[in-house]
């Protein structure tokens, strides 16, 4: 039985402690928000599962000293300026880390001095820190580098992810522009306030690393999804004509040759507007491999059971900086279905 606890109860950290409670070889201990109407509330009871003897902490060290934990999922932010201090606190109290931080999914070209930082810490402290997701973590990256092992060679990738950004909370939202005017989606990437999609570089690193394909540059764009429709969700609310999500398109190139490109439009309720999700891999090898999920892996969910499944093997796994391309391929937990 491992022992688990959360660090942020948003969108993602309380679905992620709502599948840990419903797992066999799991224990959930203790969940660390900044939210005062939480504080001290039983777990169970905001989650609408009656009570469990689990509550919220208000400090998080404070939360790992009396709970003991093995491992800690941080969902709390994407970036790596934002989780590396958070990531070291927790590694420095002797416990390992999951992190839906998206940059932190292959963060060794990103922000080398960052990644160093917390291997180091991870290493002397015999932990072990796994950054993982849907995407980057999985579709666009994982299952891609599985499905070149049934390939006599590789020449290029190409693959998209269309999918819908509804069970996401603000911050993916303020980082897609969900919400924004045209005019404030073109300033917010000026600016850098509105990134698109957070992930590409670290998977296209990833597949480049695994393949050993020497990545000379990135090409990325990024344009605003304009809707025609009111949509409307538990965090946000677009009207005609604002932006519903962004088309992030990335082309990775050695020397001249394109050789992974990664499309992922991603918006809320895109099913408003006809729109059909999924999830589509390309390999142009030998043999062709052409691989079509619809609709796609959701998001939210994808995201939840990717941080829960791969707790065991974080817990197990060699001290360090670890990434998806290291650990056993993911497999689901099993428990109580609901």
């Amino acid at each position: 039985m491992y022992r688990v606890a959360i660090w942020g109860f948003g969108a993602m950290g309380s679905g992620i402690a709502r599948n840990v409670l419903s797992k066999y070889d799991l224990q959930l201990v203790g969940v660390y928000d900044i939210r005062e109407e939480y504080i001290n509330r039983d777990v169970g009871e905001l989650l609408g599962l009656g009570k469990t003897g689990i509550k919220v902490f208000d400090n998080p060290e404070k939360m790992i000293v009396e709970t003991n934990p093995d491992l800690v999922v941080i969902a709390t932010s994407s970036f790596i300026s934002n989780v590396k201090d958070q990531i070291i606190t927790v590694l420095r109290n002797n416990v390992n880390v999951i992190t839906i931080a998206e940059e932190m999914a292959y963060p060794f070209y990103t922000d080398i001095e960052a990644a160093n930082e917390i291997n180091n810490v991870a290493v002397r402290h015999n932990m072990s820190v796994l950054g993982t997701g849907i995407n980057p973590g999985f579709v666009l990256d994982t299952l891609i580098i599985t499905l070149t092992g049934a390939c006599l060679n590789v020449r290029k990738i190409k693959a998209s992810r269309i999918n819908d950004l509804s069970p996401f909370g603000p911050t993916v939202m303020q980082t897609q522009g969900v919400g924004s005017t045209p005019e404030e989606f073109e300033k917010g990437i000026r600016n850098g306030s509105i990134v698109g999609h957070i992930g590409f570089e670290q998977s296209i690193d990833m597949i480049a690393d695994a393949l050993e394909w020497n990545i000379t540059h990135i090409e990325e764009t990024r344009e605003p999804i304009i809707s025609s429709v009111v949509r409307e969700t538990k965090y946000v609310r677009v009207e005609p004509g604002m932006v519903a999500g962004c088309k992030h398109i990335a082309k990775a190139y050695s020397e001249d040759k394109l050789i992974i490109e990664l499309e992922h439009p991603q918006q809320i309720l895109p099913e408003l507007e006809d729109i059909e999700t999924g999830d589509y891999i390309n390999i142009e090898g030998n043999p062709n491999i052409s691989l079509s999920i619809k609709p796609e892996i959701p998001g939210g969910k994808g995201t939840i059971a990717i941080a829960t499944n791969m707790i065991p093997s974080v817990i197990e796994a060699e001290p360090g900086l670890v990434t998806m391309s290291d650990l056993p391929i993911p497999r689901a937990l099993i428990g109580e279905f609901y």
